[in-house]
C-alpha cells in the first residue's frame, strides 16, 4: 500500500484547508449564535452563505466513491478531505459531506430507481433538502437489527408502517424532505436477515409524528437533532420501497460501512484539533512555577496523543484501500477494527486536551465538550464496539477453521491425546 496521496487529493486537501482557514473557523461563533437565538430549528444564514461558496469553489460532494455524481474520488482519497473536515462541527455540511445524508445519498446512488433518485437524490446532491435515516428503536436492542419491530406491511399498491424510532438524526431539521426507514416486512421469514426492509417515507407525511427531541449529554444538534419519530399506519406507495422487500439488512451492511469509516475520518481531525488546542493552551499557562507544557504528565499526554492519532489514521487509512481494492464485504474486519479504535482514541485524546484546559475545557467555549460527547457517541452509532470486537473475533478465529494452524507448525499445541505426536516431558541440555 502506498501511504503518499496523490497530487490530486493533495490539492483538494490544500484547497478545503484554506476554505475552512477563510470562512469555516473564523465563523464558527457566529454559525452558534445563530443557531442559539431565535429559533434554533431553523437553518443559520451563515451556514447557507458558506454552503454556496464551497459550491462556487468546487468543494462540494467529495464523497462518493465510484460514481460520477461526486468527485470521482477513492475512499483512500476522501480519507484526508474528511478529516480536514472533522476539525470543525459545522464544515461536513458546508461541504455537503455530513451525516446522515451521505449515507442516504450512497443508498440512492447504489439502490434507488431512477424515479427515487430523480425524487431525492438530486435535491440531495444540490444541498438544498436534507434526509434521515430511521433505524434505531425504543423497545429492542438496536444493536442487533434482526430486532428491528416496526412492520411494514404489503397492503395492494401500499405499505402499510407502525412503529417507534429514535435517535432519528436529522428529522427535526426543517430542509429534511425523506426519511429512509428500516423495518420488518417477513418476521416469519426463517433466514432472520431476509425479514427486514427499507422504504422511502417522505416528510411531511400523515401518520409520521416527530416526537421529543433527545439531547446527547446535553447537546440538542439544533437544527438537526435526533428526535424520536412515531408511524401510526403510515401508507406509502409500493414504489417507495428499496431494492425490493427483505434487502434491507443488505442495503444497511451497504451504507454502514461507508457511514463508520467516514465517522472515524472525521473523528481522526477532531483528536488532531484537540491535540492542537492542549499543546497551544499548555504552552501558555503557568503553574507551580513553570509552563504546563514542562510539566512530565503533560508532555506524556501529548506523546501517548501523537502516537494514538497516527496509529488510528494508518489503520484507517488500511480499511480506506481495502475498501477500495477488494470491496467493502472483504474489509469488514477492517471497517469494524476502525469503529472501536478511533472512537476511543479521540475520546481518550480530547479528554486529556479537556484536562489541560481545566474548567474552560469543560465549558461550551472551545468545543472541546461537544467534541467529546461526539466522540463519545460515535462508540454506539453505526453499532457498539461490543458488536464490532464480536465481529472481529469471529473473522479472525474464522481464519483458523476447524483445525490447528498450520503456519509455525504446531509447537505450542499441546496435542488432543497425551501419547499423541509430541514428547512433552521436560528435557535438560548439559
Amino acid at each position: 500500500m502506498d501511504f503518499d496521496y496523490n497530487a490530486r487529493t493533495k490539492d483538494l486537501v490544500r484547497q478545503v484547508a484554506a476554505f475552512m482557514e477563510e470562512h469555516v473557523y473564523p465563523n464558527e461563533e457566529k454559525m452558534q449564535r445563530e443557531i442559539a437565538e431565535g429559533d434554533r430549528w431553523q437553518p443559520g444564514q451563515t451556514m447557507e452563505v458558506l454552503k454556496q461558496k464551497a459550491k462556487a469553489a468546487g468543494l462540494w460532494n467529495l464523497f462518493l466513491p465510484e460514481s460520477e455524481l461526486g468527485a470521482g474520488l477513492t475512499n483512500l482519497e476522501y480519507a484526508p478531505i474528511c478529516e480536514e473536515m472533522g476539525r470543525s462541527f459545522f464544515a461536513p455540511e458546508i461541504f455537503n459531506c455530513s451525516a446522515p445524508d451521505t449515507g442516504n445519498m450512497e443508498v440512492f446512488v447504489r439502490y434507488g430507481t431512477e424515479a427515487q433518485k430523480e425524487r431525492w437524490l438530486k435535491p440531495l446532491l444540490a444541498g438544498e433538502t436534507r434526509s434521515a435515516f430511521a433505524m434505531t428503536e425504543i423497545e429492542v436492542a438496536s444493536s442487533d437489527a434482526t430486532n428491528i419491530e416496526t412492520s411494514i406491511i404489503r397492503d395492494g399498491d401500499d405499505y402499510v408502517i407502525n412503529g417507534r424510532k429514535w435517535y432519528t438524526s436529522g428529522a427535526l431539521d426543517p430542509r429534511c424532505n425523506i426519511m429512509i426507514v428500516m423495518g420488518k416486512s417477513d418476521p416469519g421469514n426463517p433466514n432472520r436477515h431476509r425479514q427486514q426492509s427499507m422504504i422511502l417515507v417522505p416528510l411531511p407525511w400523515p401518520g409520521v409524528t416527530v416526537k421529543r427531541m433527545h439531547p446527547v449529554f446535553g447537546f440538542d444538534d439544533a437544527p438537526h437533532g435526533h428526535p424520536e419519530v412515531h408511524f401510526n399506519n403510515v401508507r406509502v406507495p409500493a414504489s417507495h420501497m428499496l431494492l425490493g422487500e427483505g434487502r434491507g439488512f443488505e442495503i444497511a451492511q451497504g451504507r454502514l460501512g461507508p457511514g463508520r469509516i467516514h465517522h472515524c475520518m472525521r473523528l481522526i481531525g477532531s483528536a488532531e484539533r484537540a491535540l492542537e488546542r492542549m499543546c497551544r493552551r499548555t504552552r501558555l499557562r503557568r503553574a507551580f512555577g513553570s509552563q504546563v507544557s514542562d510539566q512530565s504528565v503533560t508532555q506524556e499526554r501529548i506523546a501517548n496523543a501523537r502516537i494514538m492519532i497516527d496509529q488510528a489514521r494508518l489503520l484507517t487509512l488500511k480499511a480506506a484501500h481495502m475498501m477500495d481494492t477488494v470491496g467493502n464485504k472483504a474489509a469488514l474486519k477492517e471497517i469494524g477494527m476502525i469503529k472501536v479504535a478511533v472512537p476511543n482514541m479521540a475520546c481518550q485524546v480530547i479528554d486529556w486536551a479537556i484536562q489541560a484546559f481545566g474548567a474552560a475545557g469543560v465549558s461550551a467555549e472551545y468545543g472541546l465538550a461537544y467534541a467529546y460527547a461526539n466522540a463519545r457517541l460515535i462508540r454506539i452509532a453505526d453499532g457498539p464496539d461490543e458488536v464490532h470486537r464480536n465481529q472481529i473475533a469471529r473473522l479472525e478465529l474464522k481464519a483458523y477453521g476447524d483445525e490447528r494452524s498450520k503456519r509455525g507448525g504446531n509447537a505450542f499445541v499441546a496435542p488432543l491425546d497425551p501419547g499423541e505426536g509430541i514428547d512433552w516431558r521436560p528435557r535438560f541440555i548439559s
